[in-house]
């Protein structure tokens, strides 16, 4: 007997023989979208046969006979052939694809494929898809030398058949495994409906975001985030919310990474997949959300296919406003000129904010298939955003003696900030599959040009103890940033048969940006003059040029894949009204190595290196950061020395039937380590910025296990562990040398559970971040709890309501404490405080159409292909 999977409406009929058998699916609106996503990426999987039917066994190197799968693919109405129906053969071990097939005039295909536990799915255009589960193989006939598998008639019936004679549920798990990357279906997450990209990533496993936005792969914040494998300005940590959650489809977790991938990000590669579909006719979806405080938002995802040309388009407006802020508690030991201790300076800050606006992002494009191994992809993105942020600082200052504190004088000072900005992307893709798909050409322009604008007023009123006025200042600032990027990527792909390949390819990356920062005073007489020591104009250029080069074999059950890449930087950075220059250029290697060995099929490990780098980002060089606070100064360190990490990596893969065990254990050696350091002023003031340390050694373990085995209950569990010895000095030899030696043994977990009950599901997701010490402070736990609740209605269940808090005890908040010869700090901060929404989508399916399969290509640049 055949088992068929599918989604609701998927309605097929599979003869075998003298047999048929009819099988309708339960409706699940969210597996809908994820499962058509993945059914339109096995459509572009058409491989060609190898000549003599199989693949050569026997001896070193030597590799097992292939199967051949044939069948017949008919209309379940009429009878008719479905000509250039595709078919795909699937591995369950790991649901990649073997090999694949169209059908001819008559409606036939045959293909060939390594024997093992498989399945297959078989779809076509206009007609609803199903999954044989699994592929029939008699092994008697194998061991006989009879290596064909008949599937017999295949009849596909549309979706205007009704039949319910049997329910099978098909789910794509929230985060799948492999040994080499991990995928976060964002479709699955509940409690971030209506959210942004920064929600999302939150709450995928080994990720962490901090109250500011900054994003963690493994507690290192050296990870490169890409959106559709490419380096974007919407990737930056503080555009991370202007990208809706309902624009995302997946991402991707890779924490070390091959050659194949530009060698920036220490700690790994996190991708952010984009949706696009390609399905024929319209389809898409839409999506309104509203919550509290202040939250409100509207998405549209819609695509239209017919024939050769597939138009997509993305579009999401969301408005937030809300409050946030914190406290610090600060000693500082003070002496007189002759080294006496004075009286010690205690300060107490309070910090209220209230901050929002709205943000749009459009993303339009449109696939032409040339021809069915060759598409052109064109593509733009429009974002705008306007905030406007209010804050307030509240200072109480307090001289401590032997006597009582006295309190000396209090300060008001608010930030009324008015934020702009803007940004236009286009690419160009071209993708040409020769052979089969891992023998291919992808070619890839991209171009960016981005503004924003910040300005402040900022005023402050010093009262006495008695609550009179004696000092009241008022300032304003302006920074206005553009950059520019141009990017172009090419990569050759040459698969030799499916386990021995190499690749090659290039990319260059050309940034410029530009950003002038001007802080003035009012004078008494009403008129302004700059403060010449906070305002300047800074120019930052960045060229990359990289090639790289990669080969891979098996053998048996081991399988190697040995990769270099080399990059060439140039760094310019200049100070323009003081003429402060500062050029730099290297040349650097980075090797890669992959070896893996299937123990048993659903069994394997994989052991790795690979040599990163992170480079000093543009607000890390920029001197100029911020000026809100005029006691605690952020600025960037134009002289900062780019840090090179060592990464090497174990990791072990087991999948059962209803679970996956995903552990490794990893090690980073890294130097030149950029941190941010706190350092006190002889003004009573303080800067925070970037420091080039020794070294950093990092050791950890991880794991994380799914398991989908009850029809009522899933659940994820992610735990990390590591030890991280952090050893550097700053301004050594000199009288205010310090030193950073630091050590912490630390962990985080993440536990998500998802409930279906009543037609409706109920996802809980539990956050703990363990305290840690770093090179200079001290962070406390964190610890938080997401929940999320959806159900679908109409009778189609084309309409899906989700209710969601994040953050439900609103304890969310960075906890810190810092020990300094000079000064103690302790204090907390909260960038944001808890918030409910309700989300409304609507999906709209497609309707039959006719014509050939196929598929835009989804991928991008460095993140095409895998091992």
């Amino acid at each position: 007997m055949f088992f068929i999977e599918t989604v609701k409406n998927d309605n097929f009929v599979l003869v075998n023989d003298t047999k048929n058998y009819l099988c309708t699916m339960k409706h699940n609106t969210i597996i809908h979208v994820i499962f058509a996503i993945l059914t339109l990426l096995s459509s572009f999987e058409v491989y060609a046969q190898y000549p003599g039917g199989g693949r050569p066994g026997g001896g070193p190197g030597g590799e097992r006979p292939q199967i051949e799968i044939k069948g017949k693919i008919l209309d379940a109405n009429t009878g008719n052939p479905l000509e250039f129906a595709n078919v795909a053969i699937f591995s369950k071990r790991d649901s990649s694809v073997l090999a694949g097939g169209l059908t001819d005039a008559e409606g036939n295909f045959n293909i060939k494929s390594r024997p093992g536990k498989l399945y297959a799915i078989v779809e076509f255009m206009g007609y609803e898809r199903f999954v044989i589960d699994p592929v029939p193989i008699d092994r008697e006939k194998m061991m006989a030398g009879d290596r064909t598998v008949n599937l017999g008639e295949v009849r596909l019936g549309d979706s205007g058949v009704d039949l319910a004679e049997v329910e099978v549920r098909a789910e794509k798990s929230e985060t799948q495994f492999s040994l080499d990357k991990r995928v976060f279906n964002v479709g699955k997450d509940l409690a971030n409906r209506g959210g942004t990209a920064e929600d999302i990533l939150d709450n995928v496993p080994s990720v962490t975001v901090d109250v500011e936005g900054q994003v963690s792969l493994r507690g290192s914040q050296g990870v490169r985030v890409l959106v559709d494998g490419k380096p974007s300005g919407m990737a930056a940590s503080d555009n991370l919310r202007q990208i809706p959650a309902n624009m995302i489809d997946k991402i991707e977790v890779i924490t070390n990474p091959s050659a194949r991938y530009e060698a920036e990000g220490m700690a790994g590669i996190i991708n952010i997949i984009l949706k696009k579909d390609d399905r024929s006719g319209f389809n898409g979806s839409f999506d309104v959300t509203g919550g509290f405080p202040a939250i409100a938002g509207v998405g549209a995802n819609l695509n239209y296919r017919k024939g050769k040309i597939n138009w997509f388009l993305n579009y999401g407006f969301n408005y937030r406003r809300g409050p946030g802020g914190g406290n610090l508690y600060q000693e500082i030991a003070q002496e007189d000129s002759l080294g006496q201790p004075l009286p010690l300076f205690v300060s107490e800050q309070v910090r209220d904010m209230c901050r929002g606006g709205f943000r749009n992002n459009i993303r339009a494009g449109i696939d032409y298939h040339l021809s069915e191994k060759e598409v052109l992809t064109g593509a733009f993105l429009y974002r705008i955003s306007d905030e406007d942020n209010f804050t307030t600082l509240t200072y109480d200052d307090y001289l401590v003696s032997a006597s009582p504190e006295n309190l000396i004088h209090q300060s008001i000072r608010t930030d009324d900030e008015i934020e702009e900005e803007s940004g236009l992307q286009y690419s160009l893709n071209y993708r040409k599959e020769f052979s089969n798909r891992n023998h291919f050409l992808n070619l890839t322009a991209q171009y960016e040009d981005e503004l924003e604008k910040e300005s402040s007023i900022l005023d402050q009123d010093s009262l006495t103890s008695e609550g009179l006025r004696f000092d009241e200042l008022n300032q304003r600032s302006a920074n206005e940033e553009g950059q520019r990027r141009w990017q172009f990527q090419a990569d050759f792909n040459r698969a030799f048969n499916r386990d021995h390949k190499y690749e090659i390819g290039f990319r260059s990356s050309l940034r410029n940006i530009a950003n002038s920062y001007l802080v003035e005073e009012e004078a008494s007489d009403g008129t302004w003059f700059n403060l010449s020591n906070l305002s300047n104009d800074f120019n930052y250029d960045e060229y990359i040029h990289a090639a790289y080069v990669q080969y891979g074999n098996k053998f048996n059950k081991f399988s190697f894949l040995a990769g270099l890449r080399g990059e060439y930087s140039i760094v310019n950075t200049e100070l323009v009204q003081t003429n402060e220059v500062n050029d730099r250029d290297y040349f650097n290697l980075f090797p890669s190595l992959f070896l893996s060995y299937e123990i048993t099929e659903g069994n394997s490990i994989q052991t790795s290196y690979s040599r990163r780098v992170r480079r000093p980002r543009f607000f890390d060089l920029n001197p100029f950061f911020t000026y809100s606070d005029n006691r605690n100064f952020f600025s960037g360190n134009p002289n900062l020395d780019p840090e090179f990490t060592d990464s090497y990596e174990i990791n072990y893969l087991k999948i059962w039937d209803k679970a996956t065990l995903s552990s490794g254990v990893f090690y980073r050696h890294s130097t030149g380590v950029i941190e941010r350091i706190r350092q006190l002023l002889d003004d009573d003031t303080f800067i925070t910025q970037p420091e080039n340390l020794s070294t950093r050694d990092d050791v950890g373990l991880e794991f994380n296990i799914a398991y989908s085995g009850l029809k009522w209950l899933r659940f994820n569990t992610d735990l990390n562990f590591f030890r991280s010895v952090t050893e550097g000095t700053i301004n050594e030899g000199l009288v205010n040398e310090q030193n950073f030696d630091a050590e912490t043994l630390t962990w985080t977990a993440r536990n998500t559970a998802r409930f279906s009950f009543w037609n409706s599901d109920l996802q809980l997701r539990m956050n703990y971040r363990a305290p840690r010490q770093g090179a200079q402070s001290y962070y406390k736990s964190i610890t938080s709890l997401d929940v999320g609740w959806s159900k679908d209605f109409l009778k189609s269940k084309n309409l899906s309501l989700t209710l969601s808090v994040r953050d439900v005890f609103n304890s969310r908040k960075r906890r810190y404490e810092t020990i300094d010869d000079d000064f103690y700090n302790v204090g907390e901060f909260q960038w944001r405080a808890r918030m409910g929404s309700v989300t409304a989508s609507y999906r709209i399916n497609q309707k039959k159409k006719r014509g050939r399969p196929g598929g835009g290509y989804q991928g991008g640049g460095d993140m095409d292909g895998g091992f």
